[in-house]
């Protein structure tokens, strides 16, 4: 039963996603910065969308039985939706970095919440993860995990936690001692996010 309400949500997240790409309408809170992660799957996906579009008419025209054409049909354009929010959840869910943390997203999959005072450390660093089917990844580490959220099973970025640091995820709470994760920018993102480089807010409101 759990299992089932859990897939008829993920269906509606994706269903919401393609609604808020087809309206242009990004999940950005008002004061965060949106980090991009789907240059390189984005193109893959849109095969999948091209080839499952060619396939659904094909199947039409060639199948001669009516009801079995229908069926074929239906499951046809609801794999065709199902991609097509995969591919949504990408552009429409960005990771986001706020004054106080970073949310590690995937699509409509995965949302982890870094606290940016955790951060020790934040490196563009580009590594194979050991699957490629999974996004969320976690091997065990000597004081905790090493959690990746990665795409096309490849991340980028790795963030050092200053010590291990319980993270919800879709795994359950983890004692989580460095975050690895994909960017379009990796650079950017791991000079944006490292302690070393960011500006002392209260210094500035001081001299405000």
């Amino acid at each position: 039963m759990r299992v089932g309400r859990r897939l008829v949500r993920l269906e509606l997240l994706l269903y919401a996603a393609t609604v808020r790409w087809v309206a242009r309408r990004r999940s950005v809170p008002a004061g965060a910065d949106a980090w991009g992660y789907g240059q390189l799957v984005t193109p893959m996906l849109w095969l999948w969308v091209f080839g499952s579009a060619v396939e659904t008419v094909a199947f039409h025209l060639l199948i001669p039985w009516e009801g079995v054409r229908l069926a074929v049909d239906v499951l046809s354009i609801w794999g065709l939706i199902w991609m097509l929010g995969m591919l949504a959840g990408y552009h429409v869910y960005p990771h986001l970095v706020t004054d106080d943390e970073i949310r590690v997203r995937s699509g409509v999959y995965h949302d982890i919440r870094v606290p940016r005072a955790a951060i020790a450390t934040a490196v563009a660093k580009e590594r194979d993860l050991p699957s490629s089917v999974w996004l969320l990844q976690v091997e065990p580490g000597e004081d905790g995990v090493d959690l990746a959220v990665g795409v096309s099973g490849r991340t980028n970025v790795v963030l050092t936690l200053a010590e291990p640091t319980v993270l919800p995820t879709a795994k359950g709470d983890l004692d989580v001692t460095t975050v690895a994760l994909w960017a379009d920018e990796p650079r950017r993102l791991a000079t944006a996010l490292d302690p070393a480089r960011r500006p002392d807010r209260s210094r500035e409101r001081r001299l405000g």
